[in-house]
């Protein structure tokens, strides 16, 4: 049985909800989904500067829950960049 997820404290909202490849009609390409809590993640470890373990105890969340956030966060963007998909950044719930 899959323990409960626990509550995130989560801040900021971004102010782009797509990023696109330029020329190419959103409608014609696939799209990776990136989590609020992965922005969050992002935005707290390479905007604010904060170390994994601050960043974590900010979000109300475990450093290693934190690590994968980031890790996941990172595959997406990858992913986005290399193949050419749009990334969809989904509205805090």
């Amino acid at each position: 049985m899959v323990r409960p997820r626990r509550p995130r404290r989560l801040r900021f909202n971004p102010r782009a909800l797509y990023l696109k490849p330029q020329g190419v009609p959103l409608q014609s390409l696939d799209e990776v989904v990136i989590t609020h809590d992965e922005i969050e993640a992002l935005k707290l470890y390479h905007t604010d500067k904060l170390e994994q373990k601050e960043a974590a105890e900010s979000m109300n969340i475990s450093q290693p829950t934190f690590s994968r956030t980031l890790d996941s966060v990172y595959n997406k963007l990858s992913e986005a960049l290399i193949e050419g998909k749009a990334i969809k950044v989904e509205s805090e719930v």
